[in-house]
C-alpha cells in the first residue's frame, strides 16, 4: 500500500486501489480504542437515468434511498442485527450524491468488517419485501412532508434549479416509490455498487493490509463497466423561482434564502470553490459580521439563523435561513450588503479571523473518526484528497471571495424560500 503524510495536520493514510477497482484508504490510529469503517458508492438521490449494458434506465425518485434500507436485508437475517450482536453501532445514509454503510466497533473489527462488505456487495430483494418497505418508506415521507423544516428546504432546491435532479427530493414521494420493483433495485444495485465506482474508508487501530486482505476475500473480483449518467437538460445560470411559498403549522415564518452557484469542476478546484464558498457566505451575513447584528438588533433573525455553502455533482449555491417575521426584507438588506461588499471589498482583518476559524473547525473534526471517512469518501468522489485543504486554505484571499459573491449573490441567481403561518397575511 502507498503511504502518504500530511505533515501541517499530523495525518497519514494509507492509500490501496485493488484489483476490481475498490480504492482503499486506511487512518491508522493505533491510540484509539474503537475504529470506524465507511463504505460508499458514488450514487445518490440524483442519479435516477443512467445507461447500463447500452440500454437506458429511468427509475423513480427515491430508489437510492429505497436500496439503502434494502441492503441491510440478507436471505440469512438482517445485517444490522449481525453487527449489533458484535458490538457494533452499524447505520447507513443517503444523500443527493452518495449512498455509505458505516460502523464503528471496539471489538472484532474484522469479523464486522466482512458483515459490512458482504451484505453491501450482495444485494437480495424479494417482491413481499419490497412491498412492505413501500409501506415503511411512505410513512416516513409523510412525516418528512409534515416536517416544516424540510418543506422550506425542498421550496429552496425547487426555486434554485429548473432541470438538475437535485430538485427532487432523496426519499421521493409516495407515488414515485410505488412504482419501485425488486428489478429496479437489481438493476441499479448492479449499475452503481460495483466496485470501482465505491471507496472504503477505515479509521482507528486496525492494519492497513489486514483491511485490504479482508475486502480482497470478500469483495467480487471482476469490475463492471463505467455507468453513464443523465442529469436533464442543461441547467441555465438564473434561478428557476424568485420565490417559493407554503403555509404550515408554524409558530413564525421559516425562510431559506439561496444563490445559485456555477457548477464545481473536478479534482482540487471542488474543494477550492466549496471552501471558498463557505467563507463567502460568513463573510456576507456569518455572526461576525456587521449585518448579522443588525438583523438581530432589528428582530429580522434569531440564533437560528445559519449560513453556508452546499456543493454536489453539477451544482453548488450560497443558502442563508432560519426564522424571520419579514423574510423579504432579510432578502434585501442581504442583497444589500452583497453589492457593499463588491464595491469595497471584504474587510481584511475580517477575513483573516474567518479563515483561522474555519481552518481551526476543519482540524478540529479530524479528531472525529467518523468525520475523517466520511469526508475523504466524499472528496475521493469528487477528484481531490480532502486533507489537502491547509494548502487550499493558503491560497485563498478576500478578492476571490469578493469575485464570488459579484458572481453568484446577484437577483437574477437568488430564490427566496417561505412557509408561512396559515392565516398569516403575507
Amino acid at each position: 500500500m502507498m503511504r502518504q503524510d500530511f505533515p501541517r495536520v499530523g495525518e497519514c493514510v494509507y492509500r490501496q486501489v485493488l484489483e476490481n477497482g475498490l480504492t482503499v484508504f486506511v487512518f491508522p490510529k493505533p491510540e484509539h480504542g474503537k475504529s470506524y469503517a465507511f463504505f460508499a458508492t458514488n450514487y445518490g438521490g440524483m442519479d435516477m437515468r443512467f445507461c447500463l449494458n447500452g440500454q437506458w434506465h429511468d427509475t423513480p425518485a427515491g430508489v437510492a434511498h429505497f436500496l439503502e434500507h434494502k441492503m441491510f436485508d440478507t436471505q440469512d437475517g438482517n445485517a444490522l442485527q449481525d453487527l449489533a450482536s458484535n458490538g457494533a453501532s452499524p447505520n447507513a445514509f443517503t444523500s443527493n450524491a452518495i449512498t455509505g454503510y458505516y460502523f464503528e466497533s471496539t471489538q472484532k473489527f474484522e469479523e464486522n468488517l466482512r458483515i459490512l462488505l458482504s451484505f453491501v456487495s450482495i444485494p437480495w430483494f424479494t417482491k413481499e419485501s419490497v412491498d412492505k418497505e413501500q409501506g415503511i418508506i411512505a410513512q416516513e415521507i409523510r412525516m418528512i412532508e409534515d416536517d416544516p423544516q424540510w418543506q422550506v428546504y425542498t421550496g429552496m432546491m425547487s426555486g434554485l434549479y429548473k432541470n438538475h435532479p437535485i430538485r427532487t427530493s432523496v426519499a421521493g414521494s409516495v407515488e414515485s416509490i410505488s412504482h419501485i420493483t425488486a428489478d429496479t433495485l437489481y438493476a441499479c444495485h448492479k449499475a452503481f455498487y460495483d466496485p470501482a465506482n465505491m471507496v472504503l474508508c477505515v479509521a482507528g487501530n486496525v492494519d492497513p493490509e489486514r483491511v485490504c486482505a479482508v475486502a480482497r476475500e470478500i469483495l467480487p473480483a471482476p469490475s463492471g463497466m463505467e455507468v453513464a449518467r443523465d442529469y436533464g437538460q442543461s441547467e441555465p445560470e438564473d434561478a428557476a423561482q424568485p420565490l417559493v411559498e407554503r403555509s404550515m403549522e408554524v409558530a413564525a415564518p421559516l425562510f431559506q434564502l439561496a444563490f445559485k452557484g456555477d457548477p464545481l469542476p473536478h479534482g482540487e478546484q471542488s474543494l477550492r470553490i466549496q471552501l471558498l464558498g463557505e467563507l463567502a457566505a460568513k463573510a456576507l451575513v456569518g455572526r461576525s459580521t456587521g449585518l448579522y447584528a443588525r438583523l438581530y438588533q432589528q428582530g429580522l433573525i434569531n440564533s437560528e439563523f445559519s449560513c453556508g455553502c452546499e456543493v454536489y455533482p453539477g451544482c453548488a449555491f450560497l443558502y442563508a435561513g432560519g426564522e424571520s417575521r419579514d423574510p423579504q426584507q432579510v432578502r434585501a438588506l442581504v442583497m444589500e450588503e452583497a453589492a457593499r461588499l463588491v464595491r469595497e471589498g471584504i474587510d481584511e482583518d475580517l477575513w483573516r479571523r474567518l479563515k483561522k476559524a474555519a481552518y481551526g473547525k476543519r482540524v478540529r473534526a479530524l479528531n472525529s473518526l467518523e468525520n475523517l471517512c466520511v469526508d475523504q469518501a466524499q472528496s475521493f468522489f469528487f477528484g481531490v484528497d480532502s486533507l489537502v485543504f491547509p494548502e487550499v486554505f493558503d491560497r485563498l484571499s478576500a478578492q476571490d471571495a469578493r469575485q464570488l459573491l459579484e458572481r453568484w449573490v446577484t437577483q437574477e441567481r437568488a430564490t427566496l424560500s417561505v412557509v408561512w403561518p396559515k392565516e398569516e397575511k403575507r
